[in-house]
């Protein structure tokens, strides 16, 4: 693994195999059918342990993301805290995790609700520790083993959790994490019988791929996909404060964020004044030593998704730009592309990277045209003083998770995920237990 801000070697992490996989899976199980005896407090008091273990280790996790992933330490301190506090919402669920009894004649009606077995848990690079959580943390509270695989790049954090599982007292092999490449450990996760779900993150291209091979054996999935979101900013909004607020909305992570708003639309009223107070906001961000507690904005995580990037802003493209370190480390400056077409690349495929288009619209029936006009829908924001206006764009958006006046996409109490090729199932919020449960039904006769 490089270091992405110096493109030092920081670790060599060995790649596990489709036997090791295979290995996994049969320990898992074997850990899963105890973990799923014990009493539900019994397993609700380990998760606690578990999130007050990572709990008293954040800052050690935060600067193993910095050295790994390049996220400033700010976010990789909130990135740490936010498994913490899943973990402990999560425990907080396992012994509410009830079923129903239904009113039927002749007889007593009852569901419960039982662990699925082993789930996999595929993370992508981009906020590891967190969408590793995601997954991971209400799989165990539903009785599940977990059996996690990383992201090539960024194996450190997942691995240093497993870790504190074990000393949380966590059951041997219940939570396992296997390093390694797609190709291989991810398709041998997919692909093995022994695995009763797979929840992927990750781009569309490689979802699809899960979703048609986990086919095959009826695999249950959850995919958290690409966006392309909207940000739209209605003329009777607060003008000022959508365009001060807008550039972190696309610059978080570098821009390496599934539901960055990436696609700003402008009412044309106020277009040109958005751009007069987005221009200073974008160049003011501070880009740079991502351990620098200063630093708004690192670099990205690799040389393939700085080329990626730069792919996407050549020729003559207007552009607003702020500025970024020469020398060794994936640095790419914050840019807003103007003046372009709705149909360009750069304003209708996933960039990945920190770059914005801005795009003028005429009406609220423009806006929503706009806003929908792409494959994806996973997140956006919507700018506008009238409420009336909020509601009715907020649900004419095919999109997810949306949010007004903000930019607030993800808490781990409330449901996430994606319309169209933004994804399949939900994750977080108060039923993600549930998605990783079998629900049984069962019938006594009360009649002679």
């Amino acid at each position: 693994m490089l270091d992405p801000a110096t493109e030092e070697v920081i670790a060599t992490v060995p790649g596990a195999t489709a036997q090791d996989v295979d290995a996994a899976v049969v320990r898992a199980a074997a850990a899963q059918a105890r973990w799923a005896a014990l009493a539900p407090a019994d397993r609700a008091r380990l998760l606690r342990r578990f999130a007050t273990a990572v709990d008293e280790h954040v800052e050690e996790l935060a600067r193993l993301e910095v050295r790994e992933a390049g996220h400033v330490v700010g976010n990789a301190r909130w990135e740490a805290g936010n498994v913490r506090d899943l973990l402990d919402y999560a425990a907080g669920g396992v012994e509410r995790l009830s079923g129903r009894q239904i009113p039927v004649p002749g007889g007593l009606d009852v569901t419960f609700l039982e662990p699925l077995g082993v789930v996999g848990v595929i993370a992508p690079w981009n906020f590891p520790m967190p969408i590793a959580a995601w997954g991971a943390a209400p799989a165990l509270a539903a009785g599940n083993a977990v059996i996690l695989k990383p992201a090539e790049t960024t194996p450190l954090t997942a691995l240093r959790l497993a870790e504190l599982a074990l000393e949380a007292g966590l059951p041997e092999h219940l939570f396992q994490v296997l390093p390694g490449a797609g190709d291989i450990a991810g398709e041998a996760l997919v692909d093995h019988p022994g695995v009763a779900k797979i929840v992927f993150t990750g781009s569309t291209r490689v979802g699809k791929r899960i979703m048609a091979r986990g086919a095959a054996l009826v695999k249950r999935v959850t995919l958290e996909l690409g966006g392309k979101s909207p940000n739209i900013v209605f003329a009777d909004a607060d003008v000022d404060a959508a365009a001060l607020a807008a550039p972190m909305s696309f610059l978080d992570n570098s821009g390496q964020d599934c539901c960055a708003r990436t696609r700003i639309l402008v009412q044309r009223q106020v277009y040109d004044r958005f751009l007069e107070v987005l221009a200073p906001a974008v160049e003011s961000v501070v880009v740079g030593d991502p351990s620098d507690e200063k630093t708004q904005m690192g670099p990205l995580i690799s040389e393939a998704q700085l080329e990626r990037v730069r792919s996407y802003v050549t020729g003559d493209l207007n552009t607003i730009r702020g500025s970024a370190p020469d020398g060794p480390g994936f640095w790419f400056p914050p840019t807003v592309v103007t003046d372009t077409d709705a149909s360009a690349p750069v304003a209708r495929e996933e960039v990945f990277g920190p770059v914005a288009v801005v795009l003028p619209f005429d009406d609220e029936a423009d806006a929503v045209r706009l806003a929908n006009d792409t494959e994806y829908g996973l997140s956006g924001s919507i700018w506008t003083r009238d409420v009336g206006r909020a509601l009715r764009v907020s649900r004419a958006v095919a999109a997810g998770n949306l949010s007004v006046n903000s930019h607030s996409s993800v808490r781990y109490w409330t449901p996430f995920g994606g319309y169209k090729q933004s994804g399949l199932g939900r994750e977080l919020g108060p039923d993600a237990l549930t998605a990783f449960t079998e629900t049984k039904n069962v019938f006594i006769s009360t009649e002679a």
